[in-house]
This record gives structure tokens, sequence and C-alpha cells, in this order.
């Protein structure tokens, strides 16, 4: 487990400026997103993983890598958003941004740690398909608690849902050498 902090908080960082990036191009449009909008986006982005993992060849000039990262990024955005209040305003300041992706990204990262003490690391030896396709079931899961307004009976809500999704992103990004 020694690299494991290191190699996290490696892609974070990458995904983090990448993020830093977007908002300061395009400021915090994404605020207008609805939660649903952003589960959707994200049915997107891994549902485009797993037809090149199965199909091997890409049409449009954006690798899995890339793929990942978006998830990673919205899984922060929809967190972001699920804490936003009403009065929140559409346009926050690169700094706040800034601060609420550290905290996200913090939280789930402490997260992964406690789940990757108990489950030995096990995702070390798991295929990136893998992944792809758990993160696809917690979109499906998602999905169908929003559906259902936020009702469940013995499942974890949609955060802790966004947090395992960022942090499968975040270990096949681990096994793709992502730096």
């Amino acid at each position: 487990m020694s690299n494991t902090a290191a190699e996290y908080n490696a892609v974070i960082k990458t995904c983090k400026d990448l993020f830093m990036k977007k908002t300061r191009d395009y400021g915090t449009a994404w605020r207008i997103l609805r939660i649903e909008s952003i589960t959707d986006q994200l049915f997107i982005k891994a549902q485009r993983i797993r037809t090149l993992e199965e199909k091997k060849v890409s049409k449009v000039d954006e690798d899995i890598t890339s793929e990942y990262i978006g998830i990673v990024n919205y899984c922060i955005i929809a967190m972001m958003q699920l804490d936003a209040g009403i009065d929140t305003p559409t346009e926050l300041s690169v700094e706040l941004v800034s601060k609420l992706f550290d905290e996200k990204a913090n939280e789930t990262r402490d997260l992964m740690f406690a789940k990757n003490h108990d489950y030995g690391e096990a995702w070390r030896d798991m295929r990136i398909s893998s992944m792809t396709d758990l993160i696809l079931m917690k979109l499906l899961r998602v999905k169908q608690i929003e559906d259902n307004k936020g009702l469940t009976l013995a499942s974890e809500g949609v955060n802790a849902n966004y947090q395992d999704m960022l942090n499968y992103a975040v270990f096949a990004l681990i096994k793709l050498g992502v730096k």
C-alpha cells in the first residue's frame, strides 16, 4: 500500500489540473446541470470506455485515459452539485472551485484508504474492464435512486456511489500508468 497514496494523489493532480484549466476557459457552466444530467454524462463516458474496450478502435480523438479522467472530474462535479444550495450562484470563483475540488477529492481518498485497508488492495488484481463494468453498474444504481426521488430502503445514497465510481476511475488510471 506504500505506493497507493502517491499514485492516487498523482492521478488526482492530473485530473484537477485539467479541471482547473477548463474552469478558467469555461467558468462554472457545469453548475447549470441537474444531478440527473451529470449522471447521464458519466454514463456516456463509461459506455464509451466499454465500447472502446470491446471494439479496440476509436473514431474520435479521445482515448480511454481521457474518458476516465472525465469520470473523475464529473464525479467531483456531482458531489459539488449535491452540496450546492439553491442560493449558490452559477458562477463560482476559480479559488472556490479549487477548494471544493480538493475537499471532495480528499473525502473520497479517505474513503478509499478505509476500503483499501479492508479489501487488501484487491483492485490491483482486477481487470480495467471490470472497473468499467462496476462504474456502469453504479451508474445504473444511481439512475434508479434518482428515479425513486432519492429514496432507498437498504442502499447507500448517490454520493457514496459517486465516490465509488471516482475511486474505480482512479484505480483504472493508476493501472493505465497515469502519473
